[in-house]
């Protein structure tokens, strides 16, 4: 049984890695102000209508984090553990995040983008075998959502901070200084607060290359057994379209289709982050307060109430009005982000966690990853084709825009049924399982 001392400690440990998940998601939607920067788009060569190579700067780095998230996860778990695994992610991020500013061809910047999704594609994963290595399933909800929190944040602080990077000072010092925020703060905070029980050993090195391949093929084995595999991935992939789908193109959005400023711009696009950090607090809440077997339902109605808010955001005239919606989109979403991992770490083993979590939050993202160029494609023809069957005139080229972006963000109601449908198939699997399981002991 665990002492109350060591019941705190644990929570030192999930705070530590919600502050690393918020800085990391700084990282990720630099670039999405960035590409409203006339001065930053010269720099690599972009053209400001040019969306399908705006969105690829975010799909690269998806598919780099995707990969690394599927295939090193293992090697950090049985290698390294998750402490130290930590500690050299941060390390490598924070330099990737510094040098960006010295690459000066589009095909440079992606590699780095590549390499900085490569570095924090395991996160997710160490947090969840943390998690699960410290909490009951009956109490995993709230230190899950507490994680996950960081998304929220780590986006809400990012929109306005690097729009008063930009307006302040040349594009590149938010890398810079981005780069730095990750070393100085997270590797501290791992070093002090992160550890693992006994029973979770930290990293025990294998004596031979050997039974470091034997440990890592076992753990794969494990994940690939992890009950719902195939429905949690694809979930999960829905999910993750709709958060970098929405979060990539919102600045653009913003303003472009409903014709705010920069400043403006900067606090519009955080409110639905503090709205999502919001939700995923009550998503926790409510996981744990449900019941097991209902948390599909969470994935379900918060499914419809994300299509329902994009639906009227695409539909409303005023601008505010459509800021509002895209708050409440944000909201349902957050409350379905916790039952993610939670469902997880109720499928799967507590030593193959880790690995599971791998697997479903890698292959998710690389299939999310491309959401940002498919409605950076899907914009750039509905724009070009609505400019060329209209008169010219900066009014019609707005509207072309508009009915553009409007088209792009009609996508993400798409990943939406999605959700919805694997959430209805997960409840009617558990409940099918939990009546054979009730008339297998009765037969007993």
């Amino acid at each position: 049984m665990q002492s109350s001392n060591s019941k705190n400690l644990r929570w030192y440990g999930v705070i530590t890695l919600f502050v690393i998940v918020a800085i990391s998601y700084v990282d990720r939607i630099n670039i999405a102000v960035l590409i409203t920067d006339k001065a930053f788009l010269d720099h690599v060569g972009i053209a400001a209508g040019d969306r399908v190579r705006q969105g690829f700067l975010a799909t690269a780095f998806m598919l780099g984090y995707g990969v690394s998230a599927f295939v090193l996860t293992p090697f950090c778990s049985a290698l390294f553990g998750v402490r130290r695994s930590l500690v050299y992610g941060l390390v490598l991020w924070g330099v990737v995040t510094w040098a960006s500013p010295l690459f000066h061809s589009y095909g440079l910047l992606l590699a780095s983008r590549i390499l900085l999704g490569v570095s924090e594609g395991p996160l997710f994963s160490l947090a969840s075998a943390y998690i699960k290595a410290h909490f009951r399933s009956d109490e995993n909800g709230k230190p899950n959502a507490f994680v996950n929190m960081g998304t929220g944040l780590g986006l809400a602080v990012g929109y306005p901070l690097v729009g008063y990077l930009l307006t302040q000072f040349a594009w590149d010092t938010s890398f810079h200084v981005l780069g730095v925020m990750n070393i100085a703060l997270g590797i501290p905070l791992v070093l002090a607060f992160v550890r693992m029980p006994p029973a979770h050993a930290d990293g025990a090195k294998p004596s031979s290359f050997g039974e470091a391949m034997a440990r890592v093929g076992g753990i794969v084995r494990g994940a690939l057994h992890t009950r719902h595999l195939f429905l949690i991935t694809l979930l999960t992939s829905a999910a993750l379209a709709y958060l970098w789908g929405s979060s990539n193109w919102l600045p653009t959005y913003l303003r472009e289709a409903r014709g705010f400023s920069l400043r403006e711009m900067g606090w519009l696009a955080s409110l639905p982050q503090y709205a999502t950090v919001l939700a995923v607090f009550v998503g926790g809440v409510l996981i744990d307060k449900v019941g097991r077997e209902r948390v599909p339902f969470i994935f379900m109605g918060a499914s419809a109430g994300v299509a329902l808010s994009v639906l009227m955001a695409i539909n409303a005239r005023d601008p505010y009005a459509a800021a509002c919606c895209l708050v409440a989109a944000n909201f349902f979403w957050g409350l379905q982000s916790p039952a993610i991992p939670s469902t997880v770490q109720y499928c799967s083993r507590p030593e193959h966690t880790a690995s599971a979590f791998g697997v479903t939050n890698g292959a998710g993202s690389l299939v999310a990853g491309f959401m940002p160029v498919l409605m950076g494609g899907v914009i750039s023809a509905v724009s070009h084709g609505s400019a060329a069957s209209a008169s010219a005139g900066s009014a019609v080229s707005s509207a072309a825009s508009a009915s553009g972006f409007f088209a792009g963000f009609a996508l993400l109601i798409g990943t939406q049924v999605v959700v919805f449908a694997c959430g209805l198939l997960l409840w009617w699997r558990d409940r099918a399982r939990s009546v054979e399981a009730v008339s297998g002991s009765q037969l007993s």
